[in-house]
């Protein structure tokens, strides 16, 4: 998700929509007796109350039947499957937008209820440590709010698409709805014919049955539920080749494919242009889903990245910078998708990353000096700092705006990091450590402290002095090399929020 270089575009593009989250657990119709409801969670520094523990989910199969209105409920059913970790009396789901109508645990019917933005499911027999269990819910998933603000689903002009980040899947469908949990998917999507329905993953085929089409999609790695994608809308699929063959799909609105093809064209190029710096994409398949819509952010869901149309077609955006935010998109498919942040603290890691590659795509590409970009960024730091935290530490989110974690603390602020970390070890080390990261930690979760030692390992020296400083401190480092460098005193309207 980029920020960075908004705030150079002549014409500023509004600020990133809150997606607030609605607690809806008086929709969550209750099935006869149950426990006192409590919700849980995993006790993320950021958000305690995501995630829950007790299981971890192995597959999530979701069906959803697009009633051919993106103001309406659509129909659905989760199944997911997960292993006990621990002896489970009852199973808590987070999910917060819709009216569940029934749970069944391993085919028997199980109790439930709403507990703040949690699903309380209580099976027949509890669950010993171990066990696979199977729990299907069938509920609705509705694409308005209660509140009319957007979050989870994105109403387009001609449809609906998701946007998930940082906390808003569970606004969609139940699940666990933190990205320490990874799993993978499958999609069966039904809508009206003349609708095209896609998600993430490999098109495993479609149904044509009574005037609607079921497309089924699944993902061939683990995925994060915020990166979960689905649309539904009077789109063209567009298929072209990139390096070794990978196969890139792209979706765009039907009547504008021809206007838009110029800026597809340069995916498998800037595909290349990456795994020359980080190794193979790390899956199956990539492109672009243009929305036409008002988010006011472009989103790296796997596999398939979440572009608004205006992006592309507003020509105050200099072509260098929309070419650049699509290497922003495209390098968190290593950078967040593939290696997944195990808490929302170690969100720098996605988008410091993202931010870097972004700024040396600009400097190799259009002469846009990458340090000149640092100092500005040096420049700011410890106003950034004052305002969201350390990169390692940000603060927690304003309240009523759970996407305000995405200040520029963890954008520039975390790429000037990775740019202090180059000058203290050198760029060869630099550049092998960014290799080895995305390929040791492939598919998995990972923490700031593992790329602390990783980072050591290559270095062949403890880096933990320096860590402290550039990633967990108040202050901005001096930095290496370039001892001039000096960060502005912090603004009075930069307070701690």
């Amino acid at each position: 998700m980029p920020l960075s270089l908004r705030s150079v575009i002549p014409r500023a593009r509004r600020a990133r929509t809150a997606l607030l989250v609605s607690a809806v657990s008086g929709c969550l119709v209750a099935a006869g007796a149950s426990p006192p409801a409590a919700p849980l969670g995993l006790g993320d520094r950021l958000f305690p109350t995501l995630g829950n523990p007790g299981y971890d989910v192995l597959s999530y199969d979701l069906a959803f039947t697009y009633p051919g209105s993106n103001s309406k409920p659509l129909s659905a059913v989760t199944t997911i499957r997960a292993r006990a970790t621990e002896r489970l009396d009852r199973v808590n789901l987070d999910f917060a937008r819709g009216t569940v109508q029934s749970v069944e645990v391993n085919g028997a019917p199980a109790v439930f209820t709403g507990a703040g933005e949690d699903l309380m499911i209580t099976p027949e027999i509890p669950l010993p440590r171990g066990s696979v269990l199977r729990i299907t819910v069938r509920h609705t998933s509705n694409p308005v709010s209660p509140d009319g603000q957007d979050g989870g689903w994105v109403r387009t002009d001609d449809g609906l698409a998701m946007a998930n980040q940082a906390d808003a899947a569970h606004l969609v469908f139940p699940c666990n709805d933190h990205p320490s949990d990874k799993a993978v998917f499958t999609f069966h999507v039904t809508a009206p014919d003349g609708y095209t329905a896609v998600a993430n993953g490999v098109p495993l085929g479609r149904q044509r049955r009574g005037g609607a089409t079921t497309w089924t999609y699944r993902t061939l790695h683990p995925m994060a539920t915020e990166l979960a994608q689905v649309s539904v809308g009077h789109t063209a699929v567009l298929h072209r080749r990139g390096p070794n063959g990978l196969p890139v799909r792209d979706v765009v609105p039907a009547a504008d494919a021809k206007v838009l093809e110029p800026w597809l064209a340069k995916t498998p190029d800037q595909i290349a242009w990456l795994e020359e710096k980080l190794g193979p994409y790390p899956f199956e398949t990539y492109g672009l889903l243009i929305a036409q819509a008002q988010t006011g952010f472009e989103l790296e869901t796997q596999t398939l990245s979440l572009f608004e149309k205006n992006i592309f077609t507003e020509p105050a955006y200099p072509k260098w910078y929309v070419e650049s935010i699509m290497v922003h998109e495209l390098s968190h498919q290593w950078f967040g998708d593939s290696v997944s942040p195990r808490t929302w603290s170690d969100l720098w890691l996605n988008e410091g990353h993202a931010t870097w590659y972004e700024a040396l795509y600009a400097e190799e590409t259009a002469g846009k000096a990458l340090e000149t970009r640092m100092k500005a960024a040096y420049t700011l730091s410890d106003t950034w700092r004052a305002v969201g935290g350390p990169p390692a530490a940000p603060r927690p989110p304003n309240p009523g705006k759970k996407i305000s974690i995405f200040r520029p603390n963890v954008y520039d602020g975390a790429a000037l990091v990775l740019y202090a970390l180059g000058q203290e070890i050198g760029r060869s080390a630099f550049e092998r450590l960014e290799r080895l990261w995305v390929a040791v930690h492939r598919d998995r979760t990972a923490t700031t402290a593992d790329f602390e030692r990783l980072a050591s390992d290559v270095a062949g020296r403890d880096l933990g002095a320096f860590f402290q400083g550039w990633l967990h401190d108040e202050k901005t480092p001096p930095m290496p090399g370039h001892p001039d460098w000096k960060s502005d005193p912090v603004q009075p309207s930069a307070s701690t929020r």
